[in-house]
């Protein structure tokens, strides 16, 4: 199995994946942070910015549906180029809203630019069984979600510098550039034959103008195979929880241990930390891990993370919190990067698009549901009790797996996530 070093030096196409994604990530937490502090500004009410969060996850939701379906039916590449074109401009765009003081166009901006990002998140997802060889596709997936882990820990510390230092115009063009920055990166890649388009037959008249029978096609595909519904579900089961998180981390550092807005930072801070140790570890187990052993440690992965959230959520001295917070994070890591290696290796190509963008709506929309759950809950219930909540109900994914697992429901499918004419072309294109 090659090393991150060494999958960077030798595969090309994955390099300019990733130099992209770096590029891309660290411009998108300028935004938010950008957006987050302007609204905060314009209003001085929370409630506002919880507008904000959910104009984002209600478009991220329902483009789903149709970023996987055209992610199946076109060339990928260009529907993920086409999809940063479109968010530098809204992105850009976002420079208006600075001297505007209504909220509608900070809500309308934030929709469009997360509607256009499933596009090229499950478009990249799609992708990486092409670029990467079997040897190298655990360790093109652990390097992915790593890099995310660590962009989101350094690139909000860079963010609020950045927009405290050079205002908000400045965090928006930086974000504008580099989506640039990543259609270039993508427009790099190259795959001799048909490249990045799924092979299929022939789109019919029908199917053209009923893409949601495409949608339902790819529905029947993962409702057909228990190990890629029973991953997509434990996304749900996580979000259940992990929803909630999104805000209880400002409420636990601004109220409970009343740090102010140092007290938010440090607890993301930390559960970054955890994020890229989990990433480390499961890194390390993928490359001897069986197919038994994996779906033992999805059981235990997220007993540990319940289990380390409630204790989170209770703690009294906010250094303990910190570590049961960094515990818990570490956890969901582990398990977030064995399941997609599992979704890398087992979803057919023809189906890929349509796999990742529901998996990615099924995300939202249950993030979106635990989020103003939480909200609503936080002004009438005391934070550490919906934390402990929040714990709990994550880590019923947990008892639902193993039980899956034990009853013998989650049998290995076929691999048919890489298939021997999928190779990798390490030079530069000769067209």
């Amino acid at each position: 199995m090659a090393s991150f070093h060494q999958l960077l030096r030798q595969n090309r196409n994955y390099r300019w994946t990733w130099t992209g994604q770096v590029v891309s990530e660290i411009g998108d937490h300028f935004n938010n942070i950008a957006v987050f502090s302007l609204t905060l500004a314009h209003t001085r009410s929370g409630l506002a910015v919880s507008g904000v969060m959910l104009a984002r996850a209600i478009p991220a939701m329902l483009a789903g549906p149709i970023a996987g379906v055209l992610l199946d039916r076109m060339d990928r590449k260009r529907v993920m180029i086409a999809s940063d074109l479109i968010r530098a401009v809204v992105a850009l765009a976002f420079i208006f809203t600075v001297n505007w003081y209504g909220t509608w166009l900070l809500y309308l901006l934030s929709a469009l630019l997360m509607f256009a990002s499933p596009f090229f998140t499950s478009g990249r997802s799609a992708i990486l069984p092409s670029i990467a060889t079997e040897d190298e596709l655990h360790t093109a997936n652990s390097l992915t979600q790593t890099t995310g882990w660590t962009t989101l820990t350094i690139g909000t510390a860079l963010a609020g510098a950045s927009v405290a230092s050079f205002g908000y115009q400045w965090a928006f063009v930086g974000n504008a550039l580099s989506f640039l920055i990543s259609a270039l990166c993508i427009s790099r890649l190259f795959l001799p034959g048909d490249g990045f388009r799924p092979k299929r037959e022939a789109l019919t008249e029908t199917d053209v103008v009923r893409p949601w029978r495409e949608y339902t096609e790819g529905l029947r595909y993962m409702r057909a195979h228990p190990l890629i519904l029973g991953i997509a579900l434990i996304g749900v089961g996580w979000a259940t929880g992990g929803g909630a998180a999104q805000i209880l981390f400002s409420i636990f550092g601004e109220i409970v241990f009343n740090r102010g807005p140092a007290g938010i930072g440090t607890i993301w801070s930390f559960a970054g930390v955890g994020l890229l140790i989990g990433g480390v570890i499961a890194h390390r187990m993928g490359e001897r891990i069986t197919f038994e052993g994996y779906k033992r440690a999805v059981v235990v992965c997220y007993i540990i993370h319940g289990g380390a959230y409630i204790l989170f959520s209770q703690m009294r001295n906010f250094q303990m919190a910190l570590v049961f917070i960094t515990l818990s994070r570490a956890a969901v890591a582990v398990s977030s990067v064995l399941n997609f290696s599992q979704l890398l290796r087992h979803v057919a190509n023809e189906f890929r698009g349509r796999v990742f963008a529901t998996m990615e709506s099924m995300l939202w929309s249950t993030m979106m549901i635990s989020m103003t759950a939480a909200g609503i809950a936080s002004q009438y219930y005391d934070p550490r009790l919906i934390g402990a909540v929040a714990g709990a109900l994550s880590s019923t994914t947990a008892i639902f797996w193993g039980w899956a697992n034990l009853s013998g429901r989650l049998p290995e499918p076929t691999r048919e996530g890489v298939h021997p004419t999928e190779v990798e072309v390490h030079g530069e294109p000769t067209i």
